[in-house]
């Protein structure tokens, strides 16, 4: 090698001033700035955590979360599912006779879809399914951080264990699309956050997740034995249905379950109530929804319009959504339903 002559010298790089500060950084403390760095800091080790060199993970809406289930390769999930129940007997010619209309034919790709869906587990190493989990976290805890994929943290939202993917059995990924529907849905994400409260309850505490998965499951039945096909006709749409029905079926348990002070002894027999109501007045469930929705938003409009001078007081405080029509149903059901 060769060696540089002696009187060779490397030219200085000219010395460049400051970058200014970000607009949003300036006129704020050091304590402030520090606090900022602190903060950042905290997302860059989540993003080690959930085995990600970049950034926070972004919030995904249900429609790109669907529209990824829409466009993936389904095949294998497909060759699993049974799209209706299969009746032999009197119990075919009966239900051919007296029972609900047939799915129109239309309408059959989006109810496999929804089916497929429920045969997907939950899969590390799809990226979408881990942002569907970051979602459901960041929406119920109201944080802006992430979390890691396992971990106690996912107990405190109601799943068994330290592994939500345990847990979606029957349901597959359509549980955990159903939770996402509810917390990134506007006009319901206030119910899932008072319901998820109650869930944190001292004494009438249940699992919310646990719970969310077994009314997926109960709607998923609904659909197999054809119990939706003439709503679904009625709007053509099915996974708009199924959706709607979930919310509708977590509104009654909600109901109950705060109104006659229910505990998790009781979450056997209301789950059996739940049944009957899906399968038999899916129509009354989804009335009762509807109705909810409305006076919600005439409520949030006449806030608005003629805001209250007045401060809360401490027992109004304490108040939360009124409800009216409890289900009061006393039915026996075969078969057991109760909590995954």
């Amino acid at each position: 090698m060769s060696a540089h002559p002696a009187n060779t010298t490397q030219p200085e790089e000219p010395l460049l001033p400051p970058e200014p500060l970000p607009m949003h950084v300036r006129g704020i403390s050091a304590e402030q700035r520090n606090a900022q760095e602190e903060w950042e800091a905290v997302e860059d080790i989540q993003s080690v955590l959930l085995g990600r060199s970049a950034g926070p993970v972004p919030l995904i809406s249900f429609n790109e979360a669907l529209q990824f289930f829409q466009t993936t390769d389904l095949s294998e999930a497909r060759k699993k599912i049974q799209a209706t129940v299969r009746r032999h007997g009197l119990a075919a010619l009966l239900h051919f006779l007296f029972g609900p209309p047939r799915l129109q034919q239309q309408l059959q790709g989006e109810r496999d879809l929804a089916l497929a869906i429920a045969q997907c587990g939950l899969d590390d190493n799809q990226a979408v399914h881990m942002r569907i989990l970051q979602t459901i976290y960041k929406k119920l805890t109201c944080s802006r951080l992430g979390c890691p994929r396992y971990g106690a943290h996912w107990e405190e939202l109601g799943f068994q264990g330290a592994d939500p993917g345990t847990d979606l059995r029957g349901t597959g990924m359509l549980g955990l699309m159903q939770m996402l529907y509810f917390v990134m849905d506007s006009q319901t994400l206030p119910l899932a956050l008072e319901i998820f409260r109650l869930s944190q309850h001292e004494t009438q505490n249940f699992p919310f997740c646990i719970m969310s998965v077994n009314i997926t499951r109960l709607v998923l039945q609904a659909l197999r034995e054809e119990c939706l096909s003439r709503e679904c006709n009625r709007r053509q749409q099915v996974i708009a249905v199924l959706n709607d029905l979930y919310v509708a079926a977590f509104l009654q348990l909600y109901r109950v379950w705060k109104s006659q002070h229910k505990t998790i002894a009781d979450s056997g027999f209301l789950l059996k109530e739940l049944e009957f109501s899906t399968k038999k007045k899916p129509k009354q469930l989804l009335k009762s929804f509807e109705t909810y929705v409305s006076r919600s938003l005439m409520s949030a409009a006449d806030s608005i319009q003629h805001p209250s001078p007045l401060p809360i007081s401490s027992s109004q405080a304490g108040e939360e959504i009124n409800f009216t029509g409890i289900c009061d149903l006393q039915v026996e059901l075969e078969g057991e339903a109760r909590l995954i």
